[in-house]
């Protein structure tokens, strides 16, 4: 174990490697460590066990990193597998997924180092995904149709995986979906519905002309349909139908 604060090298001659890194004495460590951290020519194969990446764990720059000289540099603290240099520095990600926004393949870097250079390569291994899913809606959907509708989602993208589900699109009016039972598979842990109401606008302005239901409508019924206005006279809408024995 690599107890210190400070680049440390440990040596295991039997390979010819030296293998570089150092330990946090506390949860946050700011300092730009690993700027200076150049090996030390020990050993014919040098690698650099490194921890962060961010403002408060260690910030670095890929291009100090790949100007340091090490055969290798193997990254840990996020959790999500990426690649810095090309066969040269990777962060494996968690071989699981932590949480439910760690979507996305896990797995380890498998990498081997000769005389002549250095070739790694991401191979998944977790058992599931977290999926962030988004599910379409149509305004003649009724809830069981919904629930269908997300039961072929998860199949077609593995019933293994864990889901975040978003209802997008239009629904009926008069329709609220019943959330609670939605998940067929036991493997959703969040549907959140985002769909908005099919309103005929049109006819809701005709009936509605002289109360605060139609003025509402009046003033904003021709803005763009991706507008933070359009998305209000729908809230709106919705608002005022869900009390409109107060004006009929």
């Amino acid at each position: 174990m690599i107890q210190s604060r400070d680049i440390t090298c440990i040596e295991i001659p039997r390979l010819r490697l030296a293998v570089y890194g150092l330990s946090y004495d506390q949860r946050e460590y700011a300092a730009r460590a690993y700027d200076s951290a150049y090996p030390l020519k020990k050993q014919k194969y040098e690698i650099l066990l490194a921890h962060g990446g961010d403002e408060k764990h260690i910030p670095f720059k890929t291009a100090d990193i790949a100007s340091l000289g090490y055969d290798y540099v193997a990254f840990g603290h996020i959790h999500k597998p990426q690649e810095l240099v090309p066969d040269r520095a990777y962060y494996s990600g968690a071989l699981e997924p932590i949480d439910k926004n760690d979507t996305g393949k896990h797995g380890y870097i498998m990498g081997e180092i000769t005389e002549d250079t250095c070739k790694a390569a991401f191979f998944p291994c977790a058992m599931r995904e977290y999926v962030h899913l988004d599910v379409p809606v149509t305004e003649d959907m009724t809830g069981y149709g919904v629930r269908e509708a997300i039961r072929h989602a998860v199949e077609d993208n593995g019933v293994q995986n864990m889901y975040r589900i978003s209802l997008t699109g239009q629904r009926d009016p008069e329709i609220l979906f019943d959330l609670t039972n939605m998940d067929s598979y036991g493997n959703i842990i969040e549907i959140a519905d985002n769909t908005k109401p099919a309103y005929d606008f049109d006819k809701l302005y005709e009936q509605n002309k002289g109360n605060l239901l139609g003025k509402f409508i009046q003033n904003l019924y021709d803005k763009d349909k991706e507008s933070i206005e359009y998305r209000a006279l729908c809230e709106g809408v919705q608002a005022l139908m869900e009390t409109r024995r107060g004006f009929k």
